[in-house]
């Protein structure tokens, strides 16, 4: 089931799950995970896109291994707060996740989150190949921190 707002997300939610974070890129997917507490979202991994079927295998695959309750999918809208041709890929990768497993979906407004990525790795030292390797895994820990964050005050 696909949930298009925190609030509807967080009441979908079985408690002391983890919940992942993705960050859908053309070329990867940077994948992020939370404790049990969900109090801290960490990088996890970036998945190298294929088709799609392979990259949800992985994907469903890394919720079983980590008990996963529930995927959070980064928005990009665009600064005026409207959706562009990025977000409508988006939905769309979560319509066709939604009919391969029955974890809840939910959407988080990513606007900035590879910019404040970007700048955490840069402060932190991180050569720019480096960057380039871990960039979308940070995006999406920044995706899933912000979700978190906003969970504690609904």
């Amino acid at each position: 089931m696909i949930y298009e707002t925190e609030q509807e997300m967080a009441a979908a939610l079985a408690p002391m799950q983890p919940l992942m974070g993705l960050d859908l890129g053309t070329k990867t997917i940077g994948v992020a995970v939370s404790d049990v507490l969900r109090s801290v979202a960490t990088p996890v991994e970036t998945v190298k896109r294929k088709k799609f079927g392979v990259d949800a295998a992985r994907l469903l695959e890394i919720c079983k291994d980590r008990q996963v309750g529930g995927i959070l999918l980064g928005l990009p809208r665009n600064m005026d707060g409207s959706e562009g041709p990025r977000a409508q890929s988006t939905r769309a990768f979560a319509r066709n996740l939604s009919q391969l497993t029955d974890l809840p979906i939910g959407y988080w407004d990513e606007r900035l989150s590879t910019v404040a990525a970007e700048r955490a790795l840069i402060e932190a030292d991180t050569s720019r190949a480096k960057r380039a390797e871990k960039i979308d895994n940070v995006a999406a820990s920044f995706i899933l921190q912000g979700f978190l964050d906003r969970l504690r005050n609904l």
